[in-house]
């Protein structure tokens, strides 16, 4: 290679690393757009001399590190505010003081569990621009008509103020605070640590009033390191070779913080460890008998170290008794535990980060970012097995935890759920939507290699479809799909980046980034071109999610032998076997007939993808097609092999009932809207025409009976393995049993191979 084209290659790849390497920073409670300018310059509130010196902390039942029951240290004991005439103003000053850079929101009445000891503050009247919670209007310290019952909870956002720069105006019981900094990281500092993606060993480095410092390791623990090793989305520690840098600290220069840290190990976040011993106070501000603390985390399965080229793994779950469900970017998800062979959901009573981060690092993530309650990623199905969990943090699986093995009075309406912490992989940094009218919408642009140098381009749209769109808004971080278009004239992307770079892109659905699909490489066909016919997506942060009721199919299955004559609008929609193509009027055919409840339990409502002006009028039955096929049912041979079939086109969608308290949004009548509401379902009776297979000529046996929903994928769900459902059945030449019907994942892979003709005939997305 002769020298320029090789300087040209080492600049591409030193401009690749570095976009992998700030996006090791970028993922989790800090701000963004680490390491570049701060966003706002910090200046450290200069209090009047007479204002009382308190510090403030989170704490109780928390869900997320940047939540909990505020608390005041003063005079040498800590202590609640009072609920009475809090605001969000007051939260706001509180939040900032702590770092934040805002409230969100607050919560009255204990939600975070009862505080102990003194209530410090009562009344507290703020404007929302006082530097400390001191200087806003109260009764007075100590001076209180409040119980513990009263308690004040604050919510602060995710990103943390820039600048800031911890304070501490306490002469002692400093072992009580909790760590304020702004922004913490792991700094690679061998050559191969430097190459690998996600960055898993280096120094542990806080960010604090604007400048970037060592941690001395003369107190340092095992469990400081989990609990970093946790925040970078890693599920544990290891040993590391400490002479290798014990040689390079001695020649270097560091700049160590002033403290040193105190964790147990169960936190989710640094932020909730306790500050440790003051190294100014211990007279070795610069560590002379130690050095730079150093961690090495393992990684997740699904996340094992690489160089960054040929980086080729899709996401896997990693332990069978527990998985995620419903969550739009890996790591986040419905919680689902395996007991006697079925998956269940659990109940949020009592559901908080500590039992999440079980869950987390049980499936090879790091620490919970947020405990999720309420049915916040949907809702789940079959039995709910555990309530009321609790966890000390340290347990290998979520089942080791204690819970009440009484379930009474949950249901899938209190689902628990999770956000883990995941490694920083950089995939968001080689892809962008470009065009569109909002961040959620737009042309695919991605960035690839070219002579030498990374161009942006695009991507062919042939063959473009729901799938490749969920990785393209998981690989962002944008969510679910909304749509997938296979033309972008509307949305006039960068005029550099019209070439094609992509082609042949078939996606499974559940990779990390549309690299990880099937693709042509760089033997590219794409006869359309780029520009005007590259793919698109918009994304959405809810999808709907259906889900078939399979004991309304069990217990409505019954046979009719109806004559020809009779089926005449069935017949021109192909809703009878070929053999009937042939058949004289008064011939009869023997349908399996059966109803189907439909539900929607997902966080938005499912809505056909056509519009409806496109809509088709079928005269026969006098009503509108929206989608040219919303469910398969089929009769297969225990090996899988279909024996009959009979598919049934979307003639109607509509929510026929709903849950108590939902309202039903779509009807059919006089061309009203189609679609079914989150909460409610859609009936399909057994009396309905083309709710049936046709057996007439079937033979007597055992069989499966399958049905799929919204089989081709058009329109995006929050989970497609659900839209599966499958019986035994058996039929005799004149009766016919239907039993043992479930949803597709509903039971474990070993129930599922007694179930024959179940593994080789799987739902497939390709």
């Amino acid at each position: 290679m002769s020298p320029p084209a090789c300087l040209i290659c080492c600049l591409a790849a030193v401009l690749w690393l570095s976009v992998l390497c700030q996006a090791q920073y970028e993922q989790w409670g800090y701000p963004e757009g680490y390491p570049g300018p701060a966003q706002e310059h910090y200046q450290p509130p200069q209090l009047p001399p007479d204002t009382p010196k308190i510090q403030l902390r989170l704490t109780g039942d928390k869900r997320k590190h940047n939540e909990g029951r505020v608390e005041v240290f003063y005079n040498g004991e800590w202590g609640t505010v009072c609920d009475d005439d809090f605001s969000i103003h007051a939260a706001q000053v509180v939040c900032r003081e702590l770092g934040y850079l805002e409230a969100i929101s607050w919560s009255p009445a204990s939600k975070y569990g009862k505080g102990e000891g003194r209530i410090w503050l009562d009344n507290v009247h703020c404007t929302g621009k006082e530097k400390s919670l001191a200087l806003c209007s109260s009764n007075g310290f100590g001076v209180s008509d409040c119980k513990h019952t009263e308690d004040v909870g604050v919510v602060c956002s995710d990103k943390r103020i820039p600048g800031f720069k911890f304070i501490n105006s306490l002469t002692n019981n400093i072992e009580s605070l909790n760590i304020q900094v702004e922004d913490v990281r792991i700094r690679a500092i061998l050559a191969t640590y430097r190459k690998r993606i996600p960055v898993t060993e280096g120094y542990v480095e806080v960010k604090d009033g604007g400048k970037w410092k060592q941690i001395c390791n003369e107190d340092w623990t095992q469990m400081n390191s989990r609990v970093i090793c946790g925040m970078f989305g890693f599920p544990g520690e290891r040993k590391y070779n400490a002479r290798v840098y014990k040689m390079f600290s001695r020649k270097r220069k560091h700049t160590y913080w002033d403290y040193s840290v105190n964790c147990t190990g169960n936190e989710a976040h640094l932020s909730s460890c306790k500050m440790g011993n003051s190294m100014v106070e211990k007279g070795n501000s610069t560590c002379q008998q130690g050095m730079p603390v150093v961690v090495s985390c393992v990684a997740g399965r699904a996340f094992a170290p690489s160089t960054m080229i040929g980086y080729r793994k899709a996401f896997r779950q990693e332990q069978p008794l527990v998985r995620l469900k419903g969550g739009a970017i890996v790591g986040e998800g419905r919680v689902e535990v395996l007991k006697n062979g079925e998956w269940g959901t659990i109940c949020d009573d009592n559901w908080n980060i500590l039992a999440a981060t079980v869950v987390c690092r049980e499936l090879g993530f790091g620490s919970a970012k947020e405990a999720l309650s309420g049915a916040r990623l949907g809702q789940g199905m079959g039995l709910v097995h555990m309530n009321e969990v609790e966890c000390s943090g340290f347990e290998k699986s979520i089942t080791e935890c204690f819970f009440n093995k009484d379930s009474l009075g949950c249901s899938h309406e209190e689902d628990a759920g999770v956000r883990c912490n995941v490694p920083a992989m950089g995939f968001e940094g080689r892809l962008r939507l470009s065009g569109g009218r909002n961040p959620f919408e737009g042309r695919v642009e991605v960035l690839a290699e070219n002579n030498g140098s990374l161009v942006w381009g695009t991507v062919c749209s042939d063959g473009w479809g729901t799938m490749e769109a969920m990785v393209v808004c998981r690989q962002l971080g944008l969510g679910f799909a909304n749509h997938a278009f296979q033309e972008t004239w509307y949305w006039p992307g960068e005029v550099s980046a019209d070439d094609v770079v992509m082609s042949g892109v078939k996606c499974s659905g559940t990779e990390m980034s549309l690299s990880h699909c099937l693709h042509d490489g760089q033997n590219l066909n794409c006869p359309k071109g780029g520009a005007r016919f590259a793919a698109g997506v918009s994304c959405s942060e809810t999808a709907p999610d259906l889900v078939l009721n399979p004991q309304a199919v069990e217990q409505t299955t019954y046979l009719e032998d109806r004559p020809m004559f009779m089926l005449q609008c069935a017949h021109e929609e192909n809703c009878l076997a070929s053999s009937a193509n042939n058949a004289p009027a008064n011939a009869y055919r023997r349908l399996l007939r059966f109803s189907s409840q439909i539900h929607n339990n997902g966080q938005s409502d499912f809505r056909p993808k056509a519009g409806r002006h496109s809509w088709i009028w079928h005269d026969c039955h006098r009503h509108y097609h929206s989608m040219e096929v919303f469910t398969h049912y089929d009769l297969l041979s225990l090996n899988g092999t279909k024996v009959a079939e009979g598919h049934k086109a979307s003639f109607c969608l509509e929510d026929s009932e709903c849950e108590e308290g939902i309202h039903k949004r779509y009807e059919c009548a006089n061309f009203g809207e189609q679609g079914i509401t989150v909460g409610c379902w859609d009936t399909y009776r057994h009396d309905i025409d083309c709710q049936w297979v046709d057996i007439t000529d079937v033979k007597p046996g055992d069989y499966i009976f399958q049905v799929v929903i919204n089989p081709n994928y058009e329109v995006a769900e929050s989970d497609f393995t659900n839209n599966i459902m499958k019986c035994r059945c058996r039929y005799d030449g004149h009766r016919i049993w239907m039993y043992s019907c479930h949803i597709g994942g509903s039971f474990s892979a070993e129930t599922e191979n007694t179930f024959p003709g179940l593994i080789n005939n799987q739902i497939s997305h390709r």
